[in-house]
């Protein structure tokens, strides 16, 4: 574990971000900001998005009702080699040099072939909404890093997602400096992020990975806005002029409840360098690399071997 005096580091600063409007009719204007919101720290809200209140809170619901259930219960669907399904309580350590522990969470993974039966007409819908935004979040990505505006939409890309959503439960009081996180500081392996949270502070970003101590900001929840986030892949594919950026949650005694949306390109997508972030003077930082590869190395390396859950 690092010197902790790394992070002691002042936590109180609250992130102003970048607000992007997806309702705006100058969709050159929206990626602009955007494109300036990627570059500053790669964390923004979006409103506008057309995903109604009452269909985030009967999620959020369905969402409670799952994590309330027995331990046992909730074992019966534990998580497969895919990552689809239940993980308990310290199954993920995503910070080792930091962490004493895994993260004092649980979750479940949800993909599109993945739905508990009584959570269908909710969870169905709330997908394809997510789903929805991302792609138009993506349209404007592509905008700003000066593609055409469908870029992404090809079949390989975002044509045939990968998209799943995740639902969390934080419990516990964190300590940095035993090393106690609700979930340790990571970037996100995929493209980007759609988060819904409730309304419990925790969430926290450091805007410059390379500088040490780290200088970590809470980000606020905004009623009616959703926080987004940019991923590994999507660094490699800008060959890092858009950076993926670190990002933990603190437990501060009170459950705390996010749904987290992730979207990647399909399976099979070769993830290389885009034509317009490369140049003769600005080289592939990144060897191509296929989207299921990166992401299954990136889930061994955080999570524990599913061995240790199985009975003697």
């Amino acid at each position: 574990m690092e010197n902790k005096t790394q992070e002691e580091a002042s936590t109180i600063k609250v992130s102003s971000l970048t607000c992007i409007d997806l309702a705006n009719p100058n969709f050159q204007q929206s990626a602009v900001s955007l494109k300036q919101a990627c570059l500053d720290c790669g964390f923004f809200y979006v409103t506008n998005h057309g995903i109604s209140e009452e269909l985030k809170d009967e999620a959020f619901e369905q969402s409670k009702k799952f994590f309330a259930l027995p331990l046992e219960e909730k074992m019966k669907v534990l998580r497969n080699e895919k990552h689809r399904g239940y993980s308990p309580v310290l199954d993920q350590i995503l910070d080792p040099e930091n962490q004493v522990d895994g993260d004092y969470k649980e979750s479940f993974f949800i993909g599109i072939e993945v739905v508990l039966p009584g959570w269908r007409a909710t969870m169905e819908k709330y997908h394809q909404e997510a789903l929805r935004v991302c792609k138009a979040i993506a349209r404007l990505l592509a905008l700003a890093l000066d593609l055409d505006t469908n870029y992404f939409d090809k079949p390989e890309m975002l044509g045939n997602p990968i998209a799943v959503m995740r639902l969390l439960r934080y419990e516990g009081m964190s300590d940095p400096l035993k090393g106690i996180f609700g979930c340790g500081a990571h970037s996100d392996y995929g493209m980007l992020t759609l988060l819904a949270t409730d309304s419990v502070t925790g969430l926290q970003i450091c805007k410059d990975k390379d500088v040490k101590p780290r200088k970590w900001e809470y980000v606020p929840s905004i009623k009616g806005a959703y926080i987004v986030n940019l991923g590994d892949l999507l660094e490699r594919w800008s060959n890092g002029i858009f950076k993926s950026t670190l990002h933990r949650v603190l437990g501060n005694g009170q459950d705390r409840y996010s749904i987290p949306f992730f979207i990647e390109p399909s399976h099979d997508c070769l993830v290389e360098c885009l034509p317009t972030c490369q140049s003769e003077n600005n080289l592939p930082k990144y060897p191509a690399i296929k989207c299921s590869t990166f992401l299954t190395q990136r889930y061994q390396q955080s999570h524990v071997n599913l061995s240790i859950y199985k009975q003697p």
